[in-house]
């Protein structure tokens, strides 16, 4: 038995029963499970070979049975043990069967155990059942969980619901984090039944049940439990509420997603269930939303009609419960059912007894009580049953609000953390054991209760900052604590051992969680929208996020459409992936706010323009800044341009009204293009010719021809102040957007109006907390302040300061779809409809600034700085508007992107989440695929074998398609299997000679799919690497051959010539084989062909087209040696 094998197997046992198996020097010590006994044990070198495991020496840490000695052990280690197997496992459990002597309270526990159950029976009848009847495997260990498989036979479900029950009356098998089930029976009557329970482990059942159908077993149940050890197995992901919205990051495969749906109002708090197929979230108003984690589909809406501070789920997964202001409300998690409920959320109890609001909930690992933190300083224990209820308790003597409060691993000792910095140890003492000590309280009563909660050890954080969020992890004993200064402490319990204390940020750490490992922690803060994901051990950022922290005012995509640059009024410019969401650089040269952005059409150059009168120049390769453009006065820049060659950079100015021409090279002021009378608003460079399109609060747009020699310049007059412009990317038109609401185009050529269209009515909607009319009569948001072109010029995009973006056919000037942006409620200009009642002499009770009424003084302060005039909420209430400002289609065509107050927005065509229709279908067999395919339905055939994954059934389906029908299964193969079936390709075509039938299946599916892969390069560069290097290495061996062989096919051509003209005319045609030759021979072939057209046995063509083939004897030597595919 090898090292690792061994390994494996002490794993396991300490997975089942932890601790119980420990080494010592080159022994172990085996602590037999709910039993005083203690052996000493070895593994030889050929265990289990030839040999088991030795016995040195049996203890007891009580009594030690005359029965119990090395000989009777060695006769029951006999009887478990099989050459070649692991007996360790089956020889603990027999020990425990045989040696069983419970105490008194035992006995009582298993009489109370036997009452509830509706089956009575002893541990060794329970045992003798199982062994009778189930089939054990050994146990097996993937990522520190370990599964144990049970098998039995059962010719109806109620047989099988029996056995069941009398597997799970073993104690360590019911126990288990979760048991699988499934069953496949056939009656006499020929009457199918089958069905599976998940039993929390999500589509394990199913799993199950497709296997049974897989291996034709019938009159089989199953059963697989799993012992969880610590590491949830699935993504590690962090689901982070931006706004109203949800938004996963996925920090394995470094890429993100947001969830479709959104909330009425910001998002106070969200949920996962342990199963991670159930994501529960809350707004601020109490709001909640139930979502299908894996679907991302909105499964129900719920109101619980209170603010919601904490929301937990139990760690069983069957219960949530939810802190609404002063109550905690108990909920059973919906689930599927064969009777179907009105409401999913059933409320199981409403826990009462704090006197202000909760602040957080902790469940116990076994789901029987949880912890209620409270702002009354007080910590209270609950139980979810009834019978549970004498464990309740009050924990008194925090000076302040309490944070959070934890249970340890075992249970026995409490954790509460208050604000103030303080953390109490809490364990549960009798009072026997108070008198002892001299601890006892004048208070207790012994006559009603024996034992209490009682304060063991205090201790303090000593940091000059109040504790913002804290949480704890039972496994490891790590205690990760946030305060309000933006340091965060690492503390191992119970000692309060100072890991680490390190600050990641200038404002309060509002949040802070960790993983199920204990390797990661999670910090968020709101402020300046930070998220981190840190490992401690390393001391390491996993990632290292942060959004604007002032509003937008740009968005572009760079060339190829891989990255999306942004800029704010925060002076900073963020620079994203399109494919994972995440930042990957930050620049922070500008002073003063960023205004626009443009890109080089070539090369991986940025351009940006800012209010602090610069323009700069930064390279995406070596992210840096090469380049800074100034004018020869201070100016403030508002608009940007680049022509397409990347040599000369245009600013529009609000001060002098005149637009900057730079020397991209030289960083030299080239000229300055005057006639605008005001602020320069837009700039937009053509294609072709280098022309520039200004436009202006003066109502005119000017067309400037920047290469050439002529200044003068006829302007375009507009009936209102310009807003926009851009160029249609042809040069050939212009769209220009104005302050009464219309977009005009114009032709750029003949200088007159082509088209417009009215926009006003499509932005109306959407009213302020202080408006006095309605939305249709306000004014405030009837324009478009951004436009821009797509890709083939046929449609433009447009926004402003509304929650609109609309998009128009130019040609027949029609709105064809309204995209809304948000609806938020917390945003002004979201609501058609105010409430009247919010409506006060004072004002709007939305704009009343109630922060003074705030119970923390760090709650009342202002961050701002006195005379701000942005920011500033010292006399009032101030909420954001909504509003675009900027939009950019993408260069692919399949997206677009905007900038608005919610953040940047990319709307898609193409759905990032793939779904695979046949995943949950338990029909999918080998030999159902065969009888698919046997039917002609390729496409089926070919989606179910990849749906099994046996790389033999996907050969022989793939390679009996026929070539003609390649191409349609290329446009009808589902995305969700593309990167699979490529990378099936690259496993057979270096040994496969079917070289142009791989081909062909390469260029069909490129060619069908291809926008789908380039958006997804990151997936598929391994695949398409490979392919690419076998495209390469067949189009190599191909002209080593052909070139080769040129002289040989040469000598043959002579050859075949002068054995044609001796065989005469005769019957010299008999069996010739016509055979088209190409006409890319060489020139002495041709030459030589010609020679000899008019000897007699050639016949020469008829025609010009025929002149073009030669014929050759079916009898030549090249015949002979090859086949008709290789001719």
């Amino acid at each position: 038995m090898g090292k690792e094998d061994l390994e494996d197997e002490i794993e396991a046992i300490n997975a089942i029963y932890p601790d119980s198996l420990v080494k010592l020097g080159s022994l172990f010590q085996l602590l037999i499970p709910d039993r005083d006994i203690i052996l000493q044990i070895s593994f030889p070198s050929s265990y289990p070979e030839e040999e088991p495991l030795h016995i040195i020496s049996v203890a007891s840490k009580t009594y030690l049975p005359q029965s119990l000695n090395k000989d009777v052990l060695g006769d029951l280690l006999a009887s478990v043990y099989v050459p070649g197997c692991v007996c360790l496992f089956e020889f603990i459990e027999l020990i425990r069967e045989v040696f069983e002597a419970p105490s008194e309270e035992e006995e009582e526990e298993t009489e109370a155990a036997d009452a509830e159950e509706s089956y009575e029976m002893s541990k060794t009848d329970i045992a003798q059942a199982i062994s009778a009847h189930w089939h054990t495997s050994a146990p097996i260990i993937d990522r520190k969980s370990t599964f144990i498989g049970f098998a039995v036979k059962a010719d109806t479900a109620e047989e099988f619901f029996s056995m069941l029950a009398v597997l799970k009356a073993d104690k360590h098998i019911a126990r288990a984090t979760h048991n699988m089930t499934a069953y496949r029976i056939r009656n006499a009557n020929g009457t199918v039944v089958q069905d599976c329970d998940d039993d929390g482990e999500t589509a394990a059942g199913s799993r199950l049940l497709h296997l049974l159908a897989l291996t034709d077993s019938w009159n089989v149940g199953v059963c697989v439990s799993r012992w969880f050890g610590g590491i949830h197995l699935g993504p590690d992901s962090i689901l982070s509420p931006v706004g109203n919205r949800v938004s996963c990051y996925d920090l394995t495969n470094n890429k993100s997603f947001t969830f479709p749906y959104e909330h009425r109002k910001n998002i106070a708090c969200i949920a996962l269930n342990p199963q991670s197929t159930l994501l529960l979230s809350v707004d601020v108003d109490g709001r909640a939303i139930l979502v299908n984690f894996v679907r991302r589909t909105v499964l129900f809406y719920f109101n619980f009609k209170d603010t919601v501070s904490d929301l937990k789920f139990s760690p069983d997964g069957k219960y949530f419960a939810v802190a609404a202001g002063r109550h905690i409300q108990v909920w059973r998690t919906p689930e599927q059912r064969d009777d179907k409920q009105f409401a999913p959320f059933i409320r199981h109890r409403v826990y009462a007894g704090h006197f202000a609001d909760v602040t957080s909930i902790t469940w116990s690992d076994d789901s029987r009580f949880f912890l209620a933190s409270s702002k009354d300083l007080t910590t209270k224990v609950f139980s979810l049953k009834s019978e549970d209820s004498i464990a309740a308790a009050t924990l008194v003597g925090h000076r302040e609000a309490v944070v959070a409060s934890f249970f340890s691993d075992d249970q026995e000792t409490i954790y509460t953390i208050s604000k103030d910095g303080a953390l109490f140890q809490w364990k549960y003492l009798k009072a026997s054991e108070l008198v002892e000590e001299g601890k006892e309280d004048e208070e207790i009563d012994k006559d009603d209760d024996d034992s209490y909660w009682r304060i063991v050890e205090k201790n303090f954080f000593n940091q000059d900052a109040k504790v913002s969020c804290c949480t704890f992890h039972p496994k490891s004993n790590l205690l990760v604590v946030g305060f309000s200064s933006g340091i965060f402490g690492l503390y191992e319990l119970p000692s309060f051992t100072n890991i680490q204390v390190l600050s990641i940020s200038q404002n309060a750490i509002d949040h802070v969680t960790i993983n199920s490992t204990g390797e990661w922690l999670a910090f968020g803060a709101s402020k300046l929208g930070q998220l981190l994901v840190w490992e401690w051990q390393s001391e390491s950022y996993v990632i290292k996020q942060q959004g604007h922290f002032d509003s937008l005012n740009d968005a572009v995509y760079s060339p190829d459409g891989s990255k999306i640059v942004t800029a704010a009024d925060d002076g900073k410019i963020k620079v994203w992936d399109a494919y994972s969401g995440f930042c990957i650089v930050t620049f922070t040269e500008h002073t003063s706010g960023v205004t626009a952005l443009q890109f080089a059409k070539r090369g991986n150059v940025l351009f940006s323009a800012s209010l602090d009168g610069s323009v700069r120049a930064w390279d995406l390769v070596r992210y840096r800044n090469f380049r800074t453009f100034t004018a020869a006065s201070r100016v403030q820049f508002s608009s940007l341009a680049v022509d397409p060659s990347g040599e000369v950079v245009c600013a529009g100015s609000l001060d002098d009204f005149d637009i900057h021409l730079w020397s991209v090279q030289t960083a030299q002021l080239l000229d300055r293009l005057q006639g605008h009378e005001g602020p320069v608003s837009s700039l937009s460079f053509g294609s072709e010719g280098g022309l520039l399109a200004s436009a202006s609060w003066d109502k005119t747009v000017r067309i400037w021809s920047i290469f050439g020699r002529s200044t003068h310049v006829e302007p375009m007059q507009m009936q209102s102040d310009v807003l926009s412009i851009a160029m249609r990317p042809d040069s050939k038109q212009v769209a220009v957007s104005t302050l009464d609401g219309t977009i005009t185009f114009w032709d750029v050529d003949k200088g007159k109006e082509v088209g417009q269209v009215d926009g006003k009515e499509d932005l109306a909607g959407g009213r302020h907390s202080t408006d006095r009319f309605s939305a249709k009569n306000a004014t405030r948001s009837k324009y478009f302040t951004t436009i821009c072109y797509s890709a083939d010029g046929s449609v433009v995009l447009a926004g402003g300061n509304s929650k609109f973006i609309c998009l128009y056919d130019i040609d027949n000037e029609v709105l064809l779809r309204k995209y809304t942006i948000s609806r938020n409620m917390a945003i002004e200009g979201t609501l058609d409809l105010l409430n009247s009642k919010n409506m006060t002499e004072a004002g709007p009770l939305d704009l009343i600034d109630t922060t003074g009424e705030a119970s923390d003084l760090e709650d009342r302060i202002d961050n701002t700085l006195p005379g701000a005039s942005r920011g500033s909420v010292d006399a009032r209430k101030v909420r954001p508007q909504i509003r675009t400002t900027s939009i950019n289609f993408s260069p692919t065509g399949q997206s677009f992107s905007a900038a608005s107050t919610e953040g940047l927005l990319i709307y898609s065509q193409d759905s990032s989440f793939l779904f695979d229709p046949l995943d949950l279908d338990i029909d999918v067999t080998v030999s159902t695929t065969l009888e698919t395919l046997k039917e002609k339905q390729y496409l089926t055939a070919l989606i179910m074998s990849f749906r099994l994954n046996e790389k033999g059934l996907i050969q022989q389906v793939y390679e009996s398609i026929p070539v003609g029908n390649i191409e349609l299964i290329s446009n009808e193969f589902p995305e969700v299997y593309l990167e699979r079936f490529f990378k099936f390709l690259t496993s057979i075509i270096d040994d496969s000679p079917h070289i142009e039938y791989h081909l062909l299946w390469i260029q069909s599916l490129i060619t069908a799919h291809g926008p789908f892969m380039l958006q997804r390069r990151h997936e598929f560069a391994s695949v398409l690497r490979s392919i690419a290097k076998y495209v390469t290495k067949v189009n190599k061996d191909i002209n080593r051959l052909a070139s080769n062989n040129i002289y040989y096919v040469q000598f043959l051509l002579g050859k075949q010539s002068k054995i044609d003209s001796s065989a005469g005319s005769g019957n010299a045609m008999e069996g010739i084989e016509l055979v088209a030759v190409k006409e890319n021979a060489t020139e002495d072939v041709e030459m030589e062909d010609a020679d000899d057209d008019d000897e007699e046995g050639w016949f020469g063509p008829e025609d010009e087209e025929d002149s073009k083939t030669k014929i050759l004897s079916k009898s030549s030597p090249v015949d002979d040696d090859l086949s008709d595919d290789e001719v």
